[in-house]
């Protein structure tokens, strides 16, 4: 069924397991008796892209019935999801127009591939999030992400402020009328020539806790290790991450762990 092929989709990304047909080998020696029938690597890959919707639709499920969705505070940020290394590949790839060369201040790289915007609460839940080219504006990617996710503008509308956290990127008098006339108060770092701004105690903090959340994705969830070579392939994967993660935060939260963003109960 399809709720098995997801269960499938969410302990091949806890478990570490990048090759999908590695992944299968070893569901067949270790979960035959919970998966009677297992596709096989094609099959596998075909229904886990045709099921994107159904995972998206999943994740904010979760996200709806976590005590911890309503947090007044969201953090945004945007990290390189890679795609190719070699210069034969990205010409060949299906991803090329799509994909694009980037580069990451955070790290100091030039990468070619796409961008995972992420807006989640402190615990590391995500909220809203968008795949984009490298060099996709994220002030418009924030906005286009509040407007198409239900979540976030079901907050909206009865006098609520929600905080949002993110670096020196999100800028400009429009942008911040923008998300001002949304209920939506941005704290972020002053930039260059600009007056100290409010909330800039916070910044270093919640700074490190949005990379610690996106170590998680690929330190823990091989986030960069997805192996798509096409649009729905790597949309597919990403997704699986994801709902890897909201999965895991949403258990560690109903069960009442102390840390929500802890995989290690779900990794081995």
């Amino acid at each position: 069924s399809d709720a098995e092929v997801m269960a499938l989709a969410l302990l091949q990304a806890m478990l570490g397991f990048v090759s999908e047909a590695r992944w299968l080998r070893y569901a067949t020696e270790n979960y035959r008796g919970m998966f009677p029938y297992l596709p096989g690597q094609s099959g596998y890959n075909k229904r886990l892209r045709r099921l994107g919707d159904c995972m998206k639709w999943l994740i904010a499920a979760l996200n709806e019935r976590s005590d911890i969705c309503c947090d007044d505070v969201w953090l945004v940020d945007s990290t390189p999801v890679e795609c190719a290394r070699s210069r034969e590949t990205v010409r060949r790839s299906e991803l090329a127009g799509w994909a694009e060369y980037g580069y990451c201040a955070s790290h100091s790289r030039y990468f070619w591939g796409l961008r995972l915007h992420l807006v989640c609460t402190v615990h590391g839940l995500p909220v809203g999030w968008a795949l984009t080219g490298a060099k996709a504006d994220e002030r418009q990617t924030f906005l286009d992400i509040l407007a198409n996710t239900p979540a976030m503008n079901r907050l909206q509308g009865d006098g609520h402020r929600q905080i949002l956290i993110g670096d020196k990127n999100y800028y400009g008098a429009e942008f911040e009328d923008t998300v001002d006339q949304a209920g939506i108060e941005l704290l972020r770092p002053a930039r260059k020539g600009e007056k100290s701004r409010p909330g800039a105690r916070f910044f270093k903090p919640l700074r490190q806790i949005i990379e610690s959340i996106n170590d998680t994705l690929k330190g823990q969830l091989n986030l960069e290790q997805h192996g798509g070579r096409t649009p729905a392939g790597v949309t597919a994967r990403v997704i699986q991450r994801l709902l890897a993660m909201t999965a895991a935060i949403w258990h560690n939260d109903q069960t009442g762990q102390a840390i929500r963003r802890s995989l290690t109960a779900y990794d081995h």
